[in-house]
């Protein structure tokens, strides 16, 4: 099976999240899915199979299958443009179905952009945030208030935290097997901690720890979720705007973000993507 190798959300041609892109004639068992996905060893690996008006895929972390991917898509997008041109392609998920165009920069590599599922946020319960807080020796005191903590929903759910400064957000550590547990009672695929330094640019990190992975340099997904949560809590910033992740991880990665007034509408997160060589 080839197995294709594409960091999506990549920065001046470096870092980004990297994912594997698995085109197939039939879809794997979930067995098998989840196997390649544990020896391709990136926090997700994408499985497509072409369908008449467009291709059916799945997401598989190393430890589970999650119901959408943001880097994953981003990364598939690109390989659909490589192989059969640029253009629009529909996406259909577990549950609903998603877009992703790609389009030919002028380095030869392919920008990507993908259209979210649906969006929502509700607020957190106090005592879930306490304990989550405690994981990350975080205390209330540490979080902006312009910011509720908040579940927030864009084709998998998150769970959003705002810091005050970037000092905390780069100070960032935590238990793995607690958090893990923590996140399973909720039903969350990442933590979200975030610093908005302006009213166009967040820093994000993104603990995974419910994929069997520390941490993401890239979550599309989470992207989408925050903008759908900014539009929820009426943010008053740029409804264009960029999130800077992975630069403690040394992979630094660039996401693009664009979303309208109207509640629950689909995100635009956008991203370059280079292969990897092997």
């Amino acid at each position: 099976m080839d197995i294709l190798k594409i960091a999506a959300f990549s920065y001046q041609g470096k870092g980004g999240n990297p994912a594997g892109v698995v085109f197939s004639d039939t879809m794997p068992s979930a067995e098998e899915m989840l196997k390649i996905a544990a020896e391709v060893g990136y926090s997700e690996t994408a499985f497509l199979v072409k369908q008449a008006e467009g291709w059916r895929v799945r997401y598989f972390a190393p430890e589970r299958e999650v119901p959408f991917c943001g880097h994953a898509t981003i990364a598939s997008g690109a390989a659909l443009g490589e192989h059969f041109g640029a253009g629009t392609y529909t996406l259909y998920l577990n549950q609903g179905e998603i877009s992703v165009s790609a389009e030919k920069s002028a380095d030869g590599n392919f920008t990507a952009t993908l259209q979210s599922p649906e969006t929502w946020s509700v607020d957190a319960p106090g005592e879930y945030v306490d304990k989550v807080l405690a994981a990350f020796h975080l205390e209330r005191g540490s979080l902006n208030p312009d910011f509720p903590v908040r579940f927030a929903f864009a084709g998998a759910k998150h769970l959003i935290l705002t810091v005050k400064d970037h000092k905390t957000l780069s100070e960032m550590s935590y238990p793995f097997e607690v958090v893990k547990s923590l996140m399973a009672k909720a039903d969350i695929v990442t933590i979200n901690i975030l610093w908005c330094e302006s009213q166009t640019l967040f820093h994000s990190r993104n603990a995974f720890a419910s994929g069997g992975v520390y941490e993401d340099p890239a979550t599309g997904a989470a992207a989408a979720a925050l903008a759908g949560y900014l539009r929820d809590i009426n943010w008053q910033g740029a409804k264009s705007f960029t999130i800077l992740q992975g630069e403690d991880m040394g992979m630094p990665s660039r996401l693009l973000v664009q979303y309208s007034s109207k509640t629950g509408e689909r995100v635009a997160v956008s991203g370059e993507a280079r292969y990897i060589s092997t």
